[in-house]
């Protein structure tokens, strides 16, 4: 006989291979069935990085006698009773293996009461319960998990460093707290102090706690509601950015879910805001009809499959582009004292730090325009007086400076309401006139009005200039062809070969054919009108390059980068003096550009350096 069945004992440590992966996984699955049991207060012990020991506690729904020993068999849940419900999951956990999988590695001990009697304390080993007595009648559940991976000594080789460990746990909360801003979450480590959230229902101030007030500063608000999705959440300024699409936070009814199409959609709303290489910190929470979602094509439950995803994508796409082309971008520089010396349970949380020039960099208000006359004349006159600070700006300096000695958690509501208000107070001019007074290295100009000095890098103010002429240009082109005198010849890989013989008819379709001449050679006799003069090259194997990637041909995204391409060759470079009136016509052409922030790579246009900054430099101000 070659075909036995396998023992529960051997079946659920091979379920546990698959659920407990690791410490944060079983973090994961208790504090997601703690979230289940309507708990409004969690609270989570570590001990070295959860290996020694994890301790969930709860104040939920508890259970009985009969359902806690239930708990632990295997494929066991309150949540799923027949197929129909797997259509119409509510719930974070209801696979019904986390808890015997958990139990089958691990030394466990449960003590639970649904608050009207006393309640059951369970203690199991390797899956097997040992001792079953009563516990007090504290509505809500402890479990006590200790030794894991005890019985399996080869998983521990495959665990890392207690830091790391202890960086996914750490991770993993934020996202929950995150997903969750009105429960009430407490995390320790080895006795100290690791996460705490206030679970007043504020996603702002959780944002604070996760990535801290400056960030939180930073962050816009985004509310919109369809009959398919209700979108609620906030997305950093574009100058906040991270090196890693990890501070991008999707939650769908409740549910952290990672999904690549999703983080794409985020991204391609911020257009040509962001810098290349780096992400944008969001956190969306989005909730639909569950229908609309399968949460059931993951183990661990962190990837999901959308019916009306297009749909969505595009929703995303749009809310966030609309966004950013209602506020004013211009970041501001700021002089900041040193900061107190955070608590040293912060460091092990599982972000990066936010050191670096975007965290000095704060949106300014839209100001208002002053009269042209005022900073075109008397230009050489060096006791010019000042612009005087208003009341209402020194007042809000003094209050940011006086609260920034304060405890974090004490000060933080006050700042966050701050900066509710100023979201609601935007001005409707996104960039003031600017009056050109000189050029720094023949790199930068430098332009002032009665808001203090900006400087403006020319190259790429002329970058965003052109790019928008050219996309303009490019984005309603004639289907006609154009026959080239000399055909152009290209040499591809064996493997753009293949794509080039797969995709043939996809590329006939956008005007572009591809005639064999050898075995990995092609010949071009004609291409699309639209295609730039001077890039045809380039296009042409970007369009490769893109079916290769994507296994089709995007019109609209050649186009763009067409049009990004040109832009760049064409501007002007650094070292290249322009004179006052080329100044000024560079400032007021980028005012009416449609995104004058950023040129087409997501590099900053233009920093402020506010008259109350300047000011307090000199010591003018104290």
């Amino acid at each position: 006989m070659k075909i036995y069945q396998m023992s529960d004992a051997l079946a659920n440590k091979i379920a546990a291979g698959e659920v407990v992966e690791r410490p944060a996984s079983v973090v994961k699955e208790l504090v997601e069935n703690s979230i289940d049991a309507n708990s409004t207060w969690i609270k989570v012990e570590i001990k070295e990085a959860g290996l020694e020991q994890i301790k969930i506690t709860d104040n939920g729904d508890g259970m009985s006698e009969e359902d806690s020993e239930r708990a632990f068999l295997p494929h066991a849940t309150s949540k799923i009773k027949d197929e129909n419900d797997l259509f119409h999951i509510k719930t974070l956990g209801f696979r019904g293996e986390a808890l015997a999988s958990i139990a089958s590695v691990s030394q466990l001990t449960i003590k639970t009461s649904e608050g009207t009697e006393a309640g059951t304390i369970l203690r199991l080993e390797g899956g097997k319960t040992i001792e079953k007595k009563k516990s007090d009648a504290r509505k809500g559940t402890e479990i006590t998990v200790d030794n894991l991976f005890f019985n399996t000594p080869a998983r521990l080789k495959y665990m890392k460093s207690l830091h790391t460990e202890l960086g996914h746990i750490t991770d993993l909360l934020n996202r929950l707290s995150l997903s969750h801003p009105d429960i009430r979450f407490e995390a320790t480590h080895n006795g100290k102090g690791l996460f705490k959230t206030a679970g007043t229902g504020d996603m702002l101030q959780v944002i604070s706690q996760v990535y801290g007030m400056n960030v939180a500063k930073n962050m816009l608000p985004i509310k919109h509601e369809t009959l398919d999705f209700k979108i609620e959440g906030y997305i950093a300024k574009p100058e906040v950015t991270r090196a890693s699409r990890n501070y991008i936070s999707t939650i769908i009814n409740g549910r952290y879910i990672k999904s690549i199409p999703l983080h794409h959609a985020i991204v391609r709303g911020y257009h040509t805001l962001l810098p290349i290489g780096r992400s944008p910190i969001v956190v969306l929470s989005i909730k639909m009809d569950p229908i609309l979602v399968d949460v059931n094509v993951h183990p661990t439950k962190l990837e999901v499959r959308f019916s009306k995803d297009k749909e969505l994508f595009t929703l995303l796409e749009g809310l966030i582009r609309d966004k950013f082309r209602e506020i004013t971008l211009i970041p501001e520089l700021e002089h900041k004292k040193p900061k107190p010396k955070e608590k040293s349970y912060q460091h092990t949380m599982n972000f990066e730090s936010n050191k670096g020039v975007a965290e000095n960099l704060n949106p300014v208000e839209a100001p208002i325009e002053a009269p042209k006359e005022a900073f075109m004349q008397n230009k050489d006159q060096s006791n010019t007086e000042m612009a005087p600070l208003s009341t209402e700006t020194i007042t809000r300096n003094e209050l940011v400076e006086e609260q920034e000695n304060q405890d974090e958690i004490v000060r933080e509501p006050v700042q966050l309401e701050e900066t509710k208000k100023e979201y609601a107070n935007a001005s409707q001019e996104r960039v003031p006139t600017m009056y050109p007074i000189g050029q720094l290295q023949g790199t930068y100009i430098l332009a002032q009005n009665e808001n203090g000095l900006y400087m403006i890098d020319q190259h790429a103010a002329q970058e965003r200039i052109k790019y928008e002429f050219f996309r303009e240009k490019l984005g309603h082109p004639s289907n006609e062809s154009q026959e080239l005198l000399i055909p152009m010849t290209f040499e591809f890989s064996k493997q753009e070969s293949i794509f080039i013989e797969q995709y043939k008819e996809d590329l006939e379709k956008v005007g572009l054919f591809f005639e064999q001449f050898g075995n990995q050679t092609y010949v071009i006799r004609s291409h699309p009108n639209w295609f730039p003069n001077g890039f045809e090259e380039e296009v042409i194997r970007e369009m490769v390059e893109q079916v290769m990637n994507d296994e089709k041909v995007n019109i609209e995204a050649i186009r763009e980068d067409a049009a990004i391409l040109m832009s760049c060759k064409r501007s002007i470079k650094a070292n290249h003096y322009l004179n006052q009136e080329e100044m000024f016509r560079l400032l007021e052409d980028l005012r009416n550009t449609t995104d004058p922030f950023t040129c087409p790579h997501g590099r900053p246009i233009i920093v402020h350096f506010s008259t109350y900054e300047l000011e307090k430099m000199f010591k003018r101000v104290m």
